[in-house]
């Protein structure tokens, strides 16, 4: 599940504008992304189509003049919060509150097989449904609270900043902040530039690659 690609032209204009200041930038592919794979918390690295795809967000971010650059401390993370602050001269501050969902028992096991053992809760996972929690591991209730308060630190910062993360990290921010309603859960293309306003997210442009499954 998941497809690689070439990068894509820079693309020079703005995603949609963020009312709260922040953004939120998954990280580039992994091979686990690639291959249909839980990766959780395991410290996995960037694919070569990854680092390709870290340096161009480095280049996407320098028209949005971003003051502060936050990451999960998790490798994929780390590696193209790096590649970003090269381009835009930030050193990456790491809070481990922003790190993926703890993944449990699924843990380096393929989707294929995840979802051929237990169906209904694999497509639980895969549409975000907020009720979902990973067997041994983390709820995306808990996941939630956490990231909330990670972010209302950014907030606290300096404005704008740019924030690297994970894509069901980026889930939770969006879903906690969506109001009763919700908001549909997209999966989000890999060094995609999303802003942390769920209307504004709804109709963004957000670049990047491929949008494999979060993992």
């Amino acid at each position: 599940m998941g497809q690689g690609h070439e990068p894509r032209p820079v693309r020079p204009v703005l995603t949609e504008p963020s009312s709260s200041g922040v953004y939120l930038a998954r990280h580039g592919q992994t091979a686990y992304n690639l291959e249909g794979r839980f990766q959780g918390q395991q410290q996995i690295p960037l694919d070569a189509t990854g680092r390709a795809q870290a340096l161009e967000l480095g280049e996407r971010a320098v028209a949005y003049g971003f003051a502060t650059l936050w990451c999960s401390p998790l490798l994929r993370a780390r590696e193209t919060a790096d590649a970003v602050a090269d381009r835009i001269g930030l050193e990456p501050i790491e809070d481990a509150r922003l790190m993926e969902t703890d993944s449990g028992d699924w843990t380096d096991r393929f989707f294929a097989d995840v979802r051929a053992e237990d169906p209904q809760r694999f497509d639980a996972f895969a549409s975000g449904d907020p009720a979902f929690a990973f067997p041994g591991g983390e709820s995306f209730a808990e996941q939630e609270v956490r990231v909330e308060a990670a972010l209302a630190a950014v907030e606290r910062g300096a404005l704008p900043a740019l924030v690297v993360c994970h894509g069901m990290v980026i889930r939770a921010a969006l879903h906690r902040r969506s109001g009763p309603d919700g908001l549909e859960f997209r999966r989000v293309p890999n060094a995609a530039i999303v802003p942390l306003d769920p209307h504004a997210a709804e109709h963004a442009d957000l670049g990047g690659g491929a949008a494999t499954m979060p993992s």
